[in-house]
């Protein structure tokens, strides 16, 4: 259609004077007769001329199937209006968000759409950074070591963390919507009331429960000790109140067992100093025994964090872990009661393997627990023997092929080598975890090399990865059981795996070795004696 057609001083206004994208769409020709120059600039157009020129005759990022356009056409024609948000693509490739508005119009007898491209970008960027920041937020306050209680400024509570639930024997988000002076015994209410108050009116950042005795209460009416910091946040016109609550059940004991301790002490020497000439050997054997009292309460101590620590990961992994397979065992199982025919048996047949793999992966799940208590018992040894390293090397990547992501390779680089003396079976599983681990963690078409040198009396292999990487505060506590990366933390894992290897090649009489680089991938090396025995 001849521009001429339609110019009058508000179509200049409408096309040349707009700042976004504004064009006529000829439906019957499939593609514009006029544009804006503001719009052929947003799409990277050195004119518009170079538009209607374009030989892809399309804006979108992915062109739409014909049956599609068609629809899309049909709607406008019938409604005389259509808005959408799609991904657009400049003449240099480059693609952004738009908000499209499509009107109907005819003129002389010809149908047009009225077509409007409105930039979306930089709302898609903010989008997306709001997004992880909720995302990093909800992680920090669910992966918290202490509780977190948030109440509204009637005490009301709307955000309670499963430390918290755990600390006051709640579950399922039963915290929710209680009153914040059920968390306290009655006889501390009236001053959580007088507490609540004062901070509403003065709302700053502050600790309680140092200077004095703070009891909290749990759901069952038992109470603990707590210490308890105070901050705050308004959203519009609304206070909210966030406590940070810490057990400090244990801290107490301590405080207890070291006041009884003083006091002891403090006895005896009031006794000693009434026979100092004829006791001064007693008195030393005595605070000797005090000292030795006070290292074994700090080994207790430190033990009982340990453990406590060791505890938390357990279940975390635990529960991660078997959920996942019981959840694909219990979908399987309902789907399979809606294939009876004969003639679905392929559908069955689907779910049966689907219900078989998540079996064998709580298998291996718990015979990683078996072999971890056999280890720490003192069970399981090594059983060296004459062995051939790169058939071996073969088998495992063999037993590690299901687990390629698409366009994973690895290559094997062993040289020949004289027979090892060692236990093939650990030395096997040292492989399949490794191999495993580098596969897993890895992306797609991405490469995990082995490579094995004889040096020195000792073999060196090493397992090479293209993978996420590991930061530099991880990699000191990776070979403790349970331990996960925090970049791995979505990642299906038991946290055990490191572990296991690096004690199977402890039973080898060997050492391991591990450098990575975030992002660029991972390298672990194992030395392994080259002869413990003689081959012969």
């Amino acid at each position: 259609m001849p521009a001429t057609l339609y110019r009058n001083p508000l179509t200049d206004i409408l096309f040349e004077q707009s700042k976004e994208f504004v064009g006529l769409y000829h439906v019957e020709q499939g593609w514009f007769t006029h544009v804006n120059t503001a719009g052929y600039r947003l799409l990277g157009y050195p004119s518009a001329q170079a538009l209607y020129d374009e030989p892809a005759r399309t804006l979108r990022a992915r062109p739409l199937p014909p049956a599609e356009l068609a629809a899309l056409r049909e709607r406008v024609l019938r409604d005389g209006s259509h808005e959408f948000e799609d991904e657009m693509r400049r003449q240099s490739g480059e693609l952004f968000w738009a908000r499209v508005e499509l009107t109907c119009l005819v003129v002389g007898q010809q149908t047009y759409f009225l077509v409007r491209l409105t930039d979306t970008t930089p709302l898609h960027v903010a989008e997306h950074r709001l997004a992880e920041s909720m995302g990093r937020f909800e992680a920090v306050v669910s992966h918290a070591t202490i509780g977190i209680v948030m109440c509204d400024r009637a005490g009301e509570i709307v955000l309670a963390n499963d430390k918290a639930q755990q600390l006051f024997g709640y579950q399922n988000d039963e915290l929710i919507h209680q009153r914040i002076e059920a968390l306290v015994p009655d006889a501390m209410a009236h001053y959580l009331g007088q507490l609540r108050e004062s901070f509403d009116a003065r709302p700053e950042t502050r600790a309680t429960g140092q200077s004095r005795n703070l009891l909290a209460r749990r759901r069952d009416g038992s109470e603990f000790p707590v210490e308890v910091s105070l901050s705050h946040f308004r959203l519009g016109e609304e206070l909210f109140v966030v406590a940070y609550v810490i057990d400090i059940t244990f801290k107490k004991e301590a405080e207890r067992e070291l006041r009884a301790q003083h006091l002891r002490v403090a006895r005896l020497n009031a006794e000693l100093e009434q026979k100092v000439a004829d006791r001064t050997h007693t008195l030393a054997d005595t605070l000797s025994q005090l000292e030795q009292r006070t290292r074994e309460l700090t080994q207790a101590l430190a033990l009982e964090q340990e453990l406590g620590e060791l505890k938390t990961r357990f279940v975390a992994m635990a529960s991660h872990e078997f959920r996942t397979p019981l959840t694909a065992v219990l979908t399987s199982v309902a789907l399979l009661e809606k294939y009876p025919r004969a003639e679905q048996q392929a559908k069955r047949q689907r779910h049966y393997d689907r219900i078989r793999t998540s079996v064998m992966h709580l298998t291996d799940i718990l015979e990683e627990f078996l072999s971890v208590g056999k280890m720490e018992e003192g069970r399981l040894e090594a059983h060296p023997a004459r062995l051939e390293l790169v058939p071996l090397a073969h088998e495992t990547v063999a037993e590690v092929e299901g687990l390629r992501k698409p366009g994973q390779h690895i290559i094997l680089q062993l040289p020949p080598l004289p027979p090892l003396w060692q236990d093939a079976s650990l030395l096997r599983k040292v492989l399949v975890n490794l191999l495993s681990n580098a596969l897993k963690y890895s992306h797609e078409n991405t490469t995990v090399t082995v490579r094995a040198t004889a040096q020195d009396h000792a073999l060196c292999l090493a397992v090479q990865d293209q993978g996420m990487g590991i930061a530099r505060d991880d990699q000191t506590r990776l070979f403790q059981r349970f331990y996960r990366a925090r970049n791995a933390a979505n990642t299906p894992g038991t946290g055990l795996g490191l572990y296991t290897v690096a004690r199977y090649v402890e039973l080898m009489g060997g050492t391991i070795a591990l450098h990575s680089e975030l992002n660029v991938g991972t390298t672990v090396t194992i030395t392994l004696p080259y002869e413990n025995h003689s081959a012969d």
